[in-house]
């Protein structure tokens, strides 16, 4: 449309009459009498509003999400970080489980020993201290440990104190070619001398080279004079073998340590030696045979067989 006087007249005439029907509509409140138009309106121009709508939301929302993406990231990294605290406390709890079993075991051994004894973590290993199989424990002059005593876990013999500083104490390890131990077999009362072969069953040589010895029989400390290094009486371990009598003076068994020393956390060091000599009450109770099972076979005769013929056997 071109700018010409009829056409500027024909604005202000729509413009007049715009604000002519907006006065109407605002004095008419719910009853505007142009209220029906508005309606007419909303019903044609209402879907294509609505379409509008839908097409702009998704980029809405994506603004929406940048914006609140800082928040998620957030939100995840402090779950993430709740989760591993979890993890970290099981962790925490199965490993004092661990040490609540292995204390509980120590804790009946010295009970019916009657030793006394001062309990230890373990808190290195390694030849660095000058011996092949040793561990460091946290433990030392300061708690009573001195050298020579006999050290033990819930499973038996450990080893013996070498070196003892202010608040940490050495230990030689059972299994050390360089240990050794007086031994005494469960009943038979043999005595002899055990001595470790690193990761190898221990080795004993009994004083009796004729003793009646075989696998399984058990073996714990003999004691020593005044009760150092060993006190008498902690489980040591098991005949796995022996060797043939060949008329010699003494005898060789090998025998399996009970103790793990590839496992050592919680030990316990011996401060005060038992009364009398416990004899064989700290050994663990004998497993039970496993009994063999037994097929029986019953013989009938065939009914159908005649008399000294064919025999069927039923299992």
């Amino acid at each position: 449309m071109r700018d010409t006087r009829e056409s500027r007249l024909l604005l202000v005439l729509l413009i007049a009459v715009a604000f002519a029907l907006i006065t109407v509509d605002i004095r008419g409140g719910e009853d505007s009498p142009v209220d029906g138009a508005r309606q007419a309106a909303a019903a044609v121009f209402g879907p294509v509003e609505d379409g509008v709508s839908s097409a702009v939301n998704p980029v809405g929302n994506a603004v929406s999400a940048i914006r609140d993406s800082g928040e998620r990231h957030d939100r995840l990294a402090e779950l993430e970080q709740e989760n591993a605290a979890l993890k970290a406390k099981l962790g925490s709890d199965d490993r004092n489980s661990s040490r609540l079993k292995q204390l509980d075991k120590m804790l009946k051994i010295a009970g019916e020993g009657q030793y006394g004894i001062k309990g230890a973590q373990v808190i290195a290993i390694g030849a660095a201290q000058g011996f092949s199989w040793t561990i460091t424990v946290d433990v030392g002059a300061h708690d009573g440990i001195q050298r020579d005593m006999t050290v033990l876990n819930g499973d038996g013999l450990v080893g013996r104190v070498t070196t003892v500083g202010p608040d940490t104490a050495t230990v030689l390890l059972a299994n050390d070619p360089d240990f050794t131990v007086g031994t005494r077999m469960e009943a038979s009362d043999e005595l002899g001398f055990a001595s470790g072969q690193g990761d190898r069953p221990l080795r004993v040589e009994l004083l009796n080279g004729k003793a009646d010895v075989k696998k399984g029989d058990r073996l714990v400390t003999f004691g020593s004079q005044a009760d150092k290094p060993f006190v008498p009486g902690v489980p040591v371990g098991v005949v796995s073998r022996v060797d043939p009598s060949g008329g010699d003076l003494t005898r060789t068994l090998y025998v399996t340590p009970y103790v793990s020393f590839t496992k050592l956390d919680i030990v316990g060091i011996v401060v005060e030696a038992p009364k009398k000599d416990p004899r064989d009450t700290v050994l663990p109770a004998k497993p039970k045979p496993t009994p063999t099972p037994t097929v029986t076979v019953t013989v009938t005769p065939s009914a159908n067989a005649p008399l000294g013929g064919e025999i069927q056997q039923e299992q």
